[in-house]
């Protein structure tokens, strides 16, 4: 039987699923609130709809006779799309409601990994007093992460003795009105990230990326949703060991033995401390722009995973290209405090070269395609190593032109990578 699969959401790491399914047998359809022209070249339709309204998704599925669903984003399974398309016999890789709070609230979350033993947890607490948390900091000796409960797309942590000060953080937490904060211990060291398909207990791990979340060079400026990321030929990254890599995989795996029946993607975002490997966060879905990373070297089939998945069985042992990756956004410039729309896109799949073309938020017009005020595309070089993956990715981003776009250029090149070396060397004291 030949599946129909719907899948939900149009950003980057969406383009990422759907150029995935497109080497498969899959009948693709898509739905989103914006039109992400890479998908809709790919799909047989595209609707835009309201992707958190789970009555507009399950109508759009069963008009095209999906027998299976991805859910990309973390809105949407918030929203509980996944839980309306199971209820319609729709089998959703993503997972329900209640299982997506390890990414949707940040509080259940830590609260979780206490009552369950899972390893890597950091010293914290959660607040709903927010005068009760100002009392916290000003008596925790030591820097916090002050980080919302609820989604905040990236951008709402707040680190003290990094980014602000304590006397700041009160006033961030005063004035934002937030309903329900998590205090935690600062962790320092370098952040990677480790993904794994999850289904029927079973969980298979993808390869580590390192994402970059500051906004310009040199890891300066606001946290974004992510300006770009890289990975190795193989699973760990030039900082980390293999022994590194396998207890953040140790950490998923006690994750998904608690969570007793999720579904879908498991996101951990790992930070690699002279202790060890600690959790910085759980995502319930692929990282944007992890997503670009990962689903690029994968030989094994997709679909085969989310057949396997639905069915009950084993899912698939997982095959990657020996490749290693380098993925850049482009945004809008002024992104993201002030970003400013409108500037023309003059890159496409053709000119791109050798580097692969994600569309993220674009809008589709008849003259072009043109900047929104969120991240616009990113270009992902694959190669034997990661200076090759970066010269592919920089290439393609020169015929790109710098007109109305800001670029990380940094991602990737030697000496950025290098200090990443360094400075886990130094905090080891090698």
């Amino acid at each position: 039987m030949s599946e129909t699969v719907l899948l939900v959401g149009g950003g980057g790491r969406e383009h990422a699923i759907a150029r995935a399914l497109s080497d498969s047998s899959a009948d693709l359809y898509a739905c989103a609130g914006n039109r992400n022209p890479g998908i809709a070249a790919i799909a047989e339709g595209f609707e835009t709809l309201d992707t958190e309204n789970p009555t507009a998704v399950v109508s759009y599925a069963e008009d095209v006779g999906a027998t299976l669903a991805v859910v990309g984003p973390e809105g949407p399974l918030a929203a509980g799309v996944a839980d309306a398309l199971d209820d319609a016999g729709i089998y959703a890789f993503g997972p329900e409601a209640d299982e997506a709070r390890i990414e949707t609230d940040k509080a259940f979350q830590r609260r979780f990994m206490r009552q369950h033993d899972v390893p890597g947890c950091p010293d914290f607490e959660t607040f709903d007093d927010m005068e009760a948390a100002c009392e916290y900091i000003d008596d925790y000796d030591g820097d916090l992460a002050v980080k919302p409960a609820g989604l905040t797309g990236g951008k709402g942590v707040r680190v003290t003795g990094d980014q602000i000060t304590k006397e700041e953080a009160k006033e961030y937490l005063q004035d934002a009105d937030y309903e329900r904060v998590v205090l935690e211990e600062r962790l320092v060291g370098e952040e990677f990230t480790v993904q794994a398909f999850v289904a029927n207990g079973d969980l298979r791990v993808t390869p580590a990326v390192q994402d970059h979340k500051r906004a310009y060079e040199g890891d300066e400026g606001p946290n974004t949703g992510g300006m770009g990321s890289y990975s190795d030929a193989g699973l760990a990254l030039p900082f980390m060991t293999d022994e590194d890599y396998h207890d953040a995989v140790s950490v998923l795996e006690a994750t998904v033995e608690a969570l007793d029946g999720y579904k879908g993607v498991l996101y951990g975002q790992f930070m690699l401390t002279t202790e060890g490997v600690k959790v910085v966060e759980f995502n319930a879905r692929f990282g944007d722009p992890e997503a670009m990373n990962t689903l690029p070297v994968l030989n094994t089939d997709f679909l085969d995973v989310l057949t396997r998945a639905r069915e009950g069985d084993s899912l698939p042992e997982l095959s990657f290209s020996p490749k290693a990756t380098v993925c850049k956004y482009a945004v809008p410039e002024g992104y993201p405090e002030n970003p400013k729309a409108g500037a023309k896109v003059e890159v496409d799949e053709e000119s791109a070269g050798d580097a692969i073309l994600f569309y993220a938020s674009v809008d589709d017009r008849e003259d072009g395609i043109y900047t929104t005020t969120s991240r616009a595309f990113a270009v992902v070089g694959v190669a034997d190593s990661i200076s090759e993956a970066e010269t592919i990715a920089e290439d393609a981003l020169a015929v790109a032109g710098e007109d109305g776009l800001d670029v990380r250029h940094d991602i990737g090149k030697s000496d950025l990578v290098q200090r990443r070396i360094d400075h886990m060397a130094e905090l080891r004291g090698e």
